[in-house]
């Protein structure tokens, strides 16, 4: 599947904080053999969330949103994807429920009107129930079209993917991404014509042009990176997969000048 993320929110958009959201979920999808193509951000502006939802549908066939499930006016992100898919919005009793026992553990007396917003969800649809705030994240299907809405802080939002979303996509995908490091000396170990990245991939010659294992190298301050990457149904599998490419880069790269081979190193 191919998928598109949108991260709702001007604050955002202005610069006013990091996405660190966007971030996230494409390490995670790209674990489960998802590919993000494009990454948009787009301000809390109904006719502008609804055109990237649909330039999005042009050209993946999976949404992930995060942001603008709040209880306020320009929280409207869930009301645009129902508008979308032609759903009505409908309480959720749970995620009533459970808004007044986490307004009791912080001493609130009562559940506004303002808050139960949250617990609108569009019909027929999966409701991810948020233990760690208020506003239920929501999966939807349609004729093939996947959409994900998640809460925008990320404090909500990562324990909400880990606990719905990484299984649900594994299922979807039927893969897994595994990536290999392998992390040259840095230049005050190694001569520079071994260690830099022109030099290193010199050495690597055509195992560059693979496309399955694909092998990639990267610059940085403490030695060059060699990533090798494969998607497989197990982790076994892709690492039967890349053994020969670990193999052969070893040894054009010469393992005296190898600081380590690792899995999954995020650098």
């Amino acid at each position: 599947m191919i998928a598109e993320i949108i991260s709702v929110g001007t604050e955002i958009l202005l610069g006013n904080i990091v996405n660190t959201n966007a971030q996230y979920l494409a390490k995670k999808l790209a674990k489960v053999g998802i590919e993000v193509h494009f990454q948009t951000v787009v301000g809390d502006n109904p006719g502008r969330i609804m055109d990237a939802v649909r330039i999005a549908y042009t050209r993946g066939d999976m949404v992930i949103m995060t942001g603008g499930l709040g209880p306020t006016k320009d929280d409207i992100t869930k009301e645009m994807l129902a508008e979308y898919f032609h759903r009505k919005l409908e309480y959720d009793q749970k995620a009533i429920e459970m808004m007044g026992v986490a307004l009791k553990r912080v001493q609130k007396e009562s559940l506004l009107q303002s808050l139960k917003k949250q617990a609108l969800v569009p019909e027929n649809s999966m409701i991810l129930y948020n233990h760690h705030g208020l506003a239920p994240g929501i999966i939807m299907e349609d004729e093939g079209k996947v959409c994900i809405l998640l809460p925008g802080p990320p404090k909500e939002m990562k324990p909400m993917f880990e606990e719905y979303c990484m299984e649900y996509l594994h299922q979807k995908s039927g893969k897994m991404l595994v990536s290999v490091n392998i992390k040259m000396l840095d230049f005050e170990h190694a001569p520079v014509i071994m260690v830099g990245e022109a030099p290193v991939a010199d050495r690597l010659g055509d195992l560059l042009d693979s496309s399955d294992p694909t092998v990639a190298t990267y610059a940085k301050d403490d030695g060059c990176l060699i990533r090798i990457t494969t998607q497989a149904r197990t982790h076994d599998e892709a690492m039967d997969k890349m053994k020969p490419v670990i193999d052969e880069a070893k040894k054009r790269l010469g393992e005296k000048y190898i600081r380590y081979i690792r899995e999954d190193m995020d650098e």
